[in-house]
């Protein structure tokens, strides 16, 4: 066999990743691929089609097409075994077989595709042994990263050191004027002993620290100030502050919350703190849903661009309706979905389960079985529904994000942001807002909603809100802050996560009603929205 090009393409017959075997300009593999589509025959099961040059063997992928272009005197048993070993590659690298996908993974694919095919020959390999060779581990790689720990571990030695050292020089100091007998006659008359006066500078507590923001406390508060004394001022005292923090803190400093009271300016401060908490699960804070003998489940997965100035530059959206039947006399079903209260007009597209019947056109939707006397399978769950929206209408927005940078003349920055929560049958919780600041700078917010922290690791502000819905007073709110610099590119992009009760598409379960006759009174559903990518830009 010799397989001249393997190639992923659109059913118009546009290519999206090809990879060639032989000698082969990109006109001609184009035009190949051009004059595909026009040559499958409607209403057969056969999955190779000959011209007078070469053989397509080819295989649905979803909306691809994926296929191996091969001379006509290839073994016709051997080539469909390589395309459907090339089909699992694709599926077991990609988390969906859509042209976004498969362009994000396209050099893993490549390689891929050399490790099956070479010179246009297979090479004697299967699924487990191409994943072996594209996950091998880099020599290099691993030195590398026991240099930079080395690195990292001898910067906080030499902190320390350099803390030990300002201590003692601080005893000696006070010991020397102690001994002086007040100042009065020491070393060199009229109490000067040698040395400068030095700060007091504790040593570093080895237990992690993070930088934690609140309100300024009341004027009756005795709190003891986070470093004492006044000498040793170099250069600019705000560029020494952050230096120090991202010296002090490292990559050890977390994020806390902060006080409600807005009626002042907060500033960060250095506290110790026990080890991270566990990073949450996929659903955060979103109740469990108790599940009953008829549970569905309504997932969706939202990535979106929005344009600092207003408008969505891109905004994808997948979804998929999971049915699970626990008990075999509800088998016999058919599921009514409620209207939805948000348009998306043609732009949502269905797809049904093979053996699911279509929508039928200018009804309601309906999710049956498209034989009526067979039944959902009991104790396995089954994907019955799926969709899919890519648009840049405004209105289907879930949150709007507006940031508002202000330059002044003193060079600093006033920077104002908001966000409203446009559809009202989404509840979202942990919702995190992260707002970039310039290199070596540092807030004062002025008025805060919620919660704020700093994130040492990204250097950005992180604001928090633990539910935003309709029935809150947080469907709506605002940070301001003030930090240094003066360039308005500098807070972007800014960075929107969190995890949505509800379907943003609309997709909600109305009743549930046995195909023999009569209502199935008890059933669950659970719908959760999660964000794969949601900027502003």
């Amino acid at each position: 066999m010799v397989v001249l090009a393997a190639s992923i393409c659109t059913k118009g017959g546009k290519a999206v990743i090809s990879r060639q075997f032989r000698d082969m300009t990109r006109a001609r593999i184009e035009s190949l691929l051009a004059s595909f589509p026009k040559l499958i025959p409607t209403n057969t099961q056969h999955t190779t089609v000959e011209t007078a040059d070469v053989r397509y063997v080819y295989q649905p992928l979803e909306d691809l097409y994926i296929l191996l272009i091969t001379n006509k005197t290839s073994n016709i048993l051997l080539d469909i075994d390589t395309l459907h070993l090339f089909a699992r590659v694709v599926s077991d690298m990609c988390r969906s077989a859509d042209e976004r996908e498969i362009l994000s993974k396209s050099f893993e694919i490549l390689g891929a595709f050399d490790e099956v095919v070479s010179m246009g020959f297979r090479e004697q390999v299967n699924l487990m042994q191409v994943r072996s060779v594209l996950e091998m581990e880099s020599h290099e790689e691993k030195i590398q990263e026991i240099i930079s720990r080395n690195k990292e571990a001898e910067a906080k030695e030499e902190l320390k050191r350099r803390a030990k050292q300002l201590e003692m020089q601080r005893r000696e100091q006070q010991r020397r004027t102690a001994s002086s007998g007040g100042g009065g006659s020491g070393y060199l008359g009229g109490g000067m002993t040698g040395y400068s006066a030095v700060p007091r500078f504790d040593t570093p507590d080895p237990i992690p620290t993070r930088i934690t923001t609140s309100s300024p406390a009341p004027a009756s508060s005795t709190r003891a100030p986070a470093f004492k004394g006044t000498g040793m001022k170099l250069g600019s005292k705000k560029a020494k502050q952050a230096e120090l923090l991202d010296a002090m803190g490292g990559a050890a400093l977390e994020t806390t919350s902060v006080s409600p009271d807005i009626s002042a300016p907060s500033t960060p401060s250095i506290t110790a703190s026990p080890a991270a908490a566990p990073a949450s699960s996929e659903r955060g804070s979103v109740p469990e849903v108790a599940a009953e003998s008829v549970h569905i489940v309504i997932k969706e997965q939202l990535s979106l661009s929005l344009l600092r100035d207003g408008g969505v530059q891109s905004m994808e959206l997948k979804g998929d309706m999971n049915l699970l039947i626990t008990d075999a006399d509800l088998a016999h079903i058919k599921i009514s979905l409620a209207h939805s209260p948000v348009d998306f007009g043609n732009s949502l597209q269905f797809k049904q389960h093979p053996n699911v019947a279509k929508f039928a056109p200018g009804g309601g939707r309906v999710v049956a079985l498209k034989d009526p006397s067979r039944a959902f399978p009991v104790g396995q769950s089954l994907a019955v529904l799926k969709w899919r929206y890519a648009g840049t209408d405004e209105s289907n927005v879930p949150l709007s994000i507006n940031c508002w940078p202000t330059p002044s003349n003193d060079g600093t920055c006033e920077v104002s942001i908001e966000y409203e929560l446009e559809n009202e049958s989404l509840a979202l919780h942990d919702v995190v807002i992260s707002i970039p600041l310039p290199d070596g700078s540092y807030p004062t917010v002025a008025s805060h909603t919620g919660d704020w922290s700093l994130n040492p690791s990204s250097h950005s502000i992180a604001w928090t809100i633990p539910v935003i819905s309709v029935n809150s007073d947080t469907k709506s709110g605002s940070l301001i802050f003030n930090v240094g610099g003066d360039d308005a590119g500098a807070f972007f992009p800014v960075d929107v996560s969190f995890v949505g009760k509800g379907s943003l598409a609309g997709v909600n379960v109305a009743s549930i009603a046995k195909t023999a006759g009569g209502d199935v009174e008890t059933f669950s559903v659970d719908s959760l929205l999660t964000v794969d990518e949601y900027l502003v830009v």
